[in-house]
């Protein structure tokens, strides 16, 4: 079927929206629209500066025989900082305290659109390094880890704290909780993840960060690589010591008053991180 320029940009646009990451040919548009390379090639020009003029992402070219063309997910740091102001606004709301001085956050879990954006900030940070699954624990940081894993275009693999019996064999670690100091247990299938995977842990919350210690540990089993650590709220709050270093917060709880029903938090290091990267990206421009 032959497609004026209009519908043919609005249906790539679509596909390549519908399908981040994954590298689509040249001869699949132009046998999807009856249309010559050259005519795709310029689409593509159009679109990928309208991307980018719009903050959505960009458009990566790969080249050769098995080449073709990619949409990679972006986030700009105006877009960034909205959000995350949002979500402080929100989580600062004393009405979220739980007795014990937990937070209740399963509402921003469950919100589709809010989640979707957490999402691509996180899957934007590792947009160009080689990740194979999302790894998360079960149960909240479920849909977060999926949201990830749509704009990187990767599987989801759940750390369960007791075995299923429909999964199968599993492999079982003991790992010590990092609030609490007990050791507890976490079993993750074994067919969920292939040896020497490329691995980014997403979770909800992270306090002395004992969870995600045990996943890291969890791949050590897998022999499986870890590339990154992603968290939406990260707790400051009575921290003897920390268990993970490396990671990226959206949002830092930094005080909790149950007595006087207060919630004081601010925007995690994920701007620092963001500000590390453009000296780095400096620095080798200079050499």
């Amino acid at each position: 079927m032959k497609f004026r320029r209009s519908g043919r940009l609005v249906d790539m646009t679509n596909h390549l929206l519908l399908h981040p990451q994954h590298l689509v040919s040249l001869t699949f548009f132009a046998e999807r629209y009856d249309s010559a390379k050259s005519s795709i090639s310029e689409d593509l020009t159009i679109i990928k500066q309208t991307f980018e003029q719009q903050g959505i992402g960009t458009l990566v070219t790969v080249a050769g025989a098995a080449g073709g063309v990619k949409y990679v997910p972006l986030v700009g740091e105006e877009e960034a900082n909205s959000l995350v102001q949002t979500l402080c606004g929100v989580i600062a709301n004393p009405d979220r305290l739980l007795p014990g001085g937990y937070l209740y956050l399963t509402d921003i879990l469950g919100n589709p659109n809010m989640v979707s954006q957490i999402g691509k900030i996180f899957a934007s940070i590792y947009a160009n390094r080689k990740i194979d699954v999302v790894m998360t624990v079960a149960t909240k940081g479920i849909p977060l880890a999926y949201a990830v894993a749509s704009f990187l275009d990767v599987p989801v693999v759940i750390v369960r704290r007791d075995t299923k019996v429909t999964e199968g064999p599993t492999v079982s670690i003991n790992y010590v909780s990092g609030s609490t100091k007990r050791i507890q247990t976490m079993v993750l299938a074994k067919r969920s993840l292939q040896e020497g995977s490329n691995v980014l842990i997403i979770d909800d919350f992270m306090k002395a960060g004992g969870t995600i210690n045990g996943m890291v540990s969890m791949l050590e089993e897998f022999k499986a690589t870890l590339v990154g650590i992603g968290v939406l709220v990260e707790s400051d709050e009575d921290i003897e010591e920390r268990l993970v270093d490396e990671y990226i917060s959206l949002v830092k709880l930094t005080d909790v008053n149950v007595k006087e029903k207060q919630i004081e938090v601010s925007e995690g290091n994920y701007f620092s991180y963001l500000n590390e990267i453009k000296i780095e990206d400096e620095q080798e421009e200079e050499k």
